[in-house]
């Protein structure tokens, strides 16, 4: 998640919603390791104590430097979700009631044909399978609900478990973006990856029932 749309001045009106389901309000997607759904503004706190510590937020944009900021962040997310431009889910682990992460979708095009993606989550979870079950379930969602063509993500090439992470849920390499990432004054190469909605299909298949003829 190396760059977040949301910027302190980007608040805009959620005018010319367009009505649908994930428009009117997120799904709330249950996984064998977590439960995603909308981010409320009782997570801010939360979210300010796993995603500002340094080994999280080392290779993504700066996230907001207070609770109040991630409160206003969380307000401009669900005006953007209801407005068709973006979804942005917590990460809520089993047996407990608050966020730990984030998973974000935006679009690159009016519609959502392409989109690119993005996440984060507290280093006390990493390693626990927690990114994966909620990945495949935003996956499943941007693509078969949303209906998403092709996703993409940026990560810096210094970033071997975000880079690792995408490797494993089939995401393709397609190239490096040299320099196009500033963090902390300096420019970062990053790698592009993608993946598109039939090929994440195929996948899910072949996980299901080891083969497809």
């Amino acid at each position: 998640m190396e760059k977040m749309p949301y910027q302190p001045n980007c608040e805009r009106s959620a005018a010319g919603v367009i009505s649908s389901d994930w428009r009117n309000a997120l799904p709330v997607l249950d996984g064998k390791k977590a439960t995603l759904r909308e981010l409320k503004l009782a997570d801010a706190p939360a979210l300010f104590a796993m995603l500002t510590a340094e080994e999280v937020s080392r290779f993504i944009s700066p996230p907001p430097t207070t609770v109040a900021g991630f409160e206003r962040f969380i307000t401009w997310a669900i005006a953007e979700r209801a407005a068709g431009r973006y979804v942005c889910f917590a990460v809520v682990p089993h047996g407990i009631q608050t966020a730990v992460g984030l998973f974000q979708v935006r679009q690159l095009e009016p519609g959502f044909a392409t989109a690119e993606w993005g996440f984060a989550l507290g280093s006390a979870f990493w390693g626990s399978g927690m990114f994966v079950d909620g990945a495949e379930m935003v996956l499943n969602f941007a693509i078969e609900i949303v209906g998403v063509r092709r996703l993409e993500a940026r990560a810096a090439v210094a970033n071997g478990r975000g880079n690792g992470a995408l490797r494993k849920l089939g995401a393709v390499q397609e190239g490096v973006l040299r320099r196009s990432f500033l963090k902390n004054g300096e420019f970062l190469d990053q790698m592009l990856w993608s993946i598109l909605g039939e090929e994440w299909r195929q996948t899910r298949a072949v996980r299901r029932h080891g083969s497809i003829h």
